[in-house]
């Protein structure tokens, strides 16, 4: 897909700051520091639309990116991450619980996991919790250029087995340094944004 026109639209806590459109929403959740706002820039080939860091939790809202007045990449905030007051945490996993469960154009969630790592327990949580809400998501290894290109495959398929065992979620390779799974990504949204 060329992406001509993206912004930044709304960082939002509640439904009421929620847009009004009716867009597709491809949704981005995984733990703090995955990578999400990097997906999204390199998804767009922009390199500061969504504001990226390398210190966890900069994230604390849901932020949202009208790509081209077509659809919403979704930034969810990370989870597991622990300069968070608790009742900091709280709120987020509030809003974030509010939003997955009730928003209506949510078309498909991106759950990025990072390759190197065996999934957390709140890797697990989450997984479980997008499988209660019902709604399609795939998932993401990423940071794929942080191993040799040989081994990715068996990564991701490792990583299949530790959370998804029966094998019935998509899950493919990302890297936001090396671009080249960026077209199998943006094949699959093509088929939600539809």
């Amino acid at each position: 897909m060329l992406v001509k026109n993206p912004k930044f639209e709304i960082s939002a806590v509640s439904p009421k700051q929620y847009p009004k459109q009716g867009l597709p929403e491809i949704v981005l959740v995984g733990k703090s520091n995955v990578g999400k706002s990097s997906f999204v820039n390199t998804m767009i080939n922009r390199k500061k639309l969504a504001r990226t860091s390398s210190e966890p939790g900069k994230t604390r809202q849901i932020n949202f990116y009208n790509i081209d007045e077509t659809f919403y990449f979704v930034d969810l905030p990370g989870y597991g991450y622990s300069k968070m007051s608790k009742k900091e945490q709280e709120q987020v996993g509030k809003f974030i619980e509010e939003y997955l469960f009730n928003r209506k154009e949510i078309s498909l969630i991106i759950f990025l996991i990072d390759i190197r790592h065996k999934p957390t327990d709140n890797d697990k949580l989450m997984y479980n919790y997008i499988i209660s809400s019902g709604l399609p998501f795939i998932i993401l290894a990423n940071k794929a250029d942080k191993i040799a290109i040989t081994k990715v495959d068996n990564a991701v398929l490792e990583l299949q087995k530790n959370i998804n065992p029966i094998g019935d979620i998509q899950t493919l390779p990302f890297s936001s340094e090396r671009k080249i799974y960026k077209d199998d990504v943006w094949d699959i949204i093509d088929e939600y944004i539809k």
